[in-house]
């Protein structure tokens, strides 16, 4: 077993050394902070080239995994309670960090926070890190003097962020994997089966039935003219993915995705979980409610709830409170509107959007469990159409060629 040798900070602040046996870097690091300490620097006490190779390619990546953006801001958040000063916190974890894009942004941040800028604003020159929710949050923090708090409820938010979206991929992987397996059966079938039996037909002078020829005819098509099907489908996935990317092409894609049944309604309750919970965590930080509904409009996920953001900022900067701008948004639920009206007429509007948001996680994942049961036999139809048209091309013919063999 390789051993690690490790600098860390204590409780008290102060920087302390040693050894450690680990099967890896991470393993030692979660080791030492079983300690009580914050690892800031761990090196193998004989190192190879190996980790030389892996930051490269590492680096080659160009993407911060949502893991690492929550320990990033849980060793954040851990260091300014032990009263770490911010630009050698900002150090420490910028040579413990593997990463290289974020290790990269750490080193920048840390660069502008010294010559004088704020956190917040060093953190938003990396939209691709750090989402304008995050940085709005830190900025909160600033303002009111609790940035730990801050990065604690950041912790959940992308925690919380990160469940409800691979529930959602979960639910869908395997209609994707079906789907895909049997588009790939129909190719093999048409192009390598049908056309074998069908010359065979031919040869003993039979009369094709009507689902024989179209599967020549789709074969035909194929044979012959592939190569403008794979670029009409080239350009057909390049279009509309150019156009999803405009502001106009990601309203219709959004909304139509809400109005498909069994998906849609799923999207929604996820739409309205995560708009309750970080609702909830940016009133309870002391973000006005005008300035949550822009972070709001920015990080809900959903370009046409986003739209129905800015008409209810408008009513509410016209005095009419929240629950009644959002009777009139289109995506909203009764239940919502009349939670937030009873925390409004309360003064516990933060609680109440906590309600909310547990009640919808649950609701997701009924929804997630519900849309796996009901793929299930969507599938077994789709199946079942694949095979019996296929069934029906070889079969109805051999069934013929059969009558035609002497008794």
């Amino acid at each position: 077993m390789p051993t690690y040798i490790y600098q860390a900070i204590n409780e008290n602040g102060a920087t302390v050394s040693g050894t450690i046996e680990a099967d890896s870097v991470a393993s030692a690091n979660a080791l030492i902070s079983a300690r009580g300490l914050i690892p800031s620097d761990i090196k193998q006490e004989k190192a190879g080239g190996g980790d030389n190779l892996w930051s490269k390619i590492q680096s080659m990546s160009g993407k911060v995994k949502v893991q690492e953006l929550i320990i990033f801001t849980k060793q954040f958040r851990s260091m300014l309670n032990a009263g770490v000063p911010i630009i050698r916190l900002l150090q420490v974890l910028e040579s413990q960090t593997e990463n290289n894009v974020l290790k990269s942004a750490i080193a920048q941040i840390a660069d502008d926070v010294r010559h004088g800028l704020s956190l917040s604003d060093a953190m938003v020159k990396f939209p691709k890190i750090f989402s304008p929710l995050y940085c709005s949050m830190i900025r909160a923090g600033e303002i009111s003097g609790n940035v730990p708090n801050i990065l604690e409820r950041l912790v959940y938010i992308i925690e919380h962020e990160t469940k409800v979206n691979n529930d959602i991929k979960s639910a869908l992987r395997y209609p994707k994997i079906v789907v895909l397996a049997l588009g790939i059966a129909f190719v093999v079938l048409l192009t390598f089966v049908v056309p074998t039996f069908a010359t065979i037909f031919s040869k003993a002078g039979l009369t094709l039935p009507w689902p024989t020829k179209f599967a020549m005819f789709l074969y035909e098509i194929l044979k012959n003219y592939w190569y403008l099907i794979i670029a009409g489908i080239v350009i057909i996935v390049f279009s509309l993915n150019k156009y999803f990317k405009s502001e106009q092409g990601l309203l219709v894609k959004d909304s139509f995705l809400l109005e498909v049944p069994i998906i849609g309604p799923l999207f929604k309750k996820a739409a309205m979980s995560r708009f309750a919970s970080i609702f909830a965590i940016l009133q309870a930080s002391g973000v006005p409610v005008m300035s949550s509904l822009a972070i709001l409009s920015e990080t809900i996920g959903n370009a046409a709830i986003s739209k129905s953001f800015d008409q209810i900022r408008e009513r509410i900067g016209e005095g009419q409170g929240i629950s009644t701008p959002l009777k009139s948004a289109k995506y909203f639920t009764p239940m919502v509107i009349d939670m937030i009206a009873i925390g409004e007429e309360s003064g516990n509007i933060d609680e109440m959007l906590r309600e909310i948001s547990k009640h919808y996680d649950d609701e997701v994942s009924y929804a997630v469990q519900g849309l796996t049961e009901a793929i299930g036999p969507i599938l077994m139809v789709g199946l079942a159409a694949v095979v019996g048209f296929f069934a029906l091309a070889i079969f109805l013919p051999m069934w013929d060629l059969t009558k035609m063999v002497p008794r």
